[in-house]
C-alpha cells in the first residue's frame, strides 16, 4: 500500500488526536479547526513542512516516527533542510546492523556494480525517449565492473547531462547551478527521504553506505540507493520544462507536480508498482545480500527499445 505525502505550505498547527493527525488553520479570528480536516496516521509516508509559521506537537512528532513517517522540513526559500526518521522501526534492527556493518568490501563492490549499472540503462532510457542515441550508454553499462573501477558512472553523467535538456544547451548540474537545477534538488530531496524511510523500515542504518561514505552525509546508504531512481525524478522534471517556462521560483505548482515522485510508476522484475512501494522491495532485497540469502539487488528497469540495443 502507497503511503501519503502531506505537504504543509501555509501556516498551520498540526497535532495528532486518537491516532488523527488534525490540521488547524489560522483564521482572523484565531485558530481555527476545520471541520473532517484529519487523516489517519497509518495511511501517512511522507510529511513535509514548507513554512515558518507551521506549528507541530512533540506528541504528533512522536507518533509521526513511530509509524515510520519521514518528516521533512524546509528553509526560508522553500528547499528541504533537515530529515527526521524512526531510529528503531525494526523487530530485528541490531541483528541487520550487525550484518550490514560487517559486509565485506567484496560484496558491496559488487553490489555498487549492479546500482551503477542499473543507473546507466535508466538514464538511458530517459535519454531514447529525447530520441537521442544511447550506443555508448549502454556499452558502458554492459562494461561496469566490480566497484565500478573504471567510473563509468562519472562518463554516463557527463554525456547524461550535456544531452538531457535540449532546449537548455548551457546546462550544468550542480545544487548552486542555474534552473533547473532548483527542481532537481527539491525533487531528489523528496526522492531521497522516501529510500531513507523504506531502508529504516528494513532494520537498515541509512549512514553507511556500499559506496558513499562522507563521514558528514548521515543518509550514505540512501544517497547509493536511490541512484537507479534519480532518472525517475528527472522525466517529471522534463514534463514540468515543456509546460513552465519560469522555473526561476518554485511554485505551488510546480512543488506539487515534483512531490508525485513517490507515486510514480515503476517496474520491477515484470512487477508494477508506485515507486514507493518499489523502493520498499529494493532495501527487502539489499537486506537479503547483506545477509547471504541473495547476490541481487532488486532495481527498477525503464523500458528501452530493442532497436537501440542492436537486436
Amino acid at each position: 500500500m502507497i503511503k501519503k505525502t502531506l505537504y504543509f505550505g501555509n501556516p498551520a498547527y498540526l497535532k495528532c488526536r486518537d491516532e488523527q493527525l488534525v490540521i488547524n488553520i489560522p483564521s482572523s479570528k484565531g485558530l481555527d479547526e476545520i471541520v473532517g480536516n484529519t487523516i489517519p496516521i497509518e495511511d501517512i509516508g511522507i510529511v513535509i513542512l514548507d513554512h515558518q509559521q507551521i506549528t507541530i506537537t512533540q506528541h504528533l512528532i512522536t507518533k509521526l516516527l513511530q509509524n515510520n513517517i519521514a518528516l521533512i522540513q524546509c528553509n526560508q526559500t522553500h528547499h528541504p533542510v533537515g530529515l527526521m526518521l524512526n531510529l528503531s522501526s525494526h523487530t530485528l534492527q541490531s541483528a541487520r546492523f550487525k550484518v550490514q556493518i560487517e559486509a565485506s568490501l567484496p560484496l558491496k563492490k559488487q553490489l555498487w556494480q549492479q546500482t551503477i549499472r542499473s543507473k546507466i540503462l535508466n538514464q538511458a532510457a530517459v535519454l531514447q525517449q529525447q530520441n537521442i542515441d544511447i550506443q555508448n550508454m549502454l556499452h558502458w553499462a554492459d562494461d561496469v565492473k566490480s566497484g565500478d573501477i573504471e567510473n563509468h558512472e562519472a562518463r554516463a553523467a557527463a554525456y547524461y547531462w550535456k544531452n538531457l535538456f535540449q532546449t537548455l544547451p548551457d546546462f550544468k548540474r550542480g545544487r548552486e547551478e542555474e534552473p533547473p537545477n532548483n527542481l532537481l534538488n527539491y525533487i531528489y530531496a523528496i526522492l531521497r527521504a522516501t529510500v531513507a524511510r523504506s531502508l529504516v523500515g528494513s532494520g537498515l542504518l541509512p549512514t553507511f553506505g556500499i559506496h558513499h561514505r562522507n563521514q558528514y552525509n548521515a543518509y550514505c546508504l540512501a544517497d547509493d540507493m536511490m541512484e537507479p531512481y534519480r532518472p525517475y525524478a528527472d522525466l517529471i522534471v522534463l514534463d514540468i520544462l515543456k509546460t513552465d517556462k519560469n522555473i526561476e521560483e518554485l511554485t505551488k505548482d510546480i512543488k506539487a507536480r515534483l512531490l508525485q515522485i513517490p507515486a510514480v510508476d515503476i517496474l520491477i522484475e515484470g512487477k508494477r508498482s508506485p515507486l514507493m512501494v518499489g523502493i520498499q522491495r529494493t532495501s527487502a532485497s539489499l537486506v537479503d545480500c547483506f545477509e547471504g540469502n541473495s547476490r541481487k539487488i532488486l532495481f527498477p528497469e525503464m523500458d528501452i527499445k530493442k532497436q537501440a540495443m542492436g537486436n
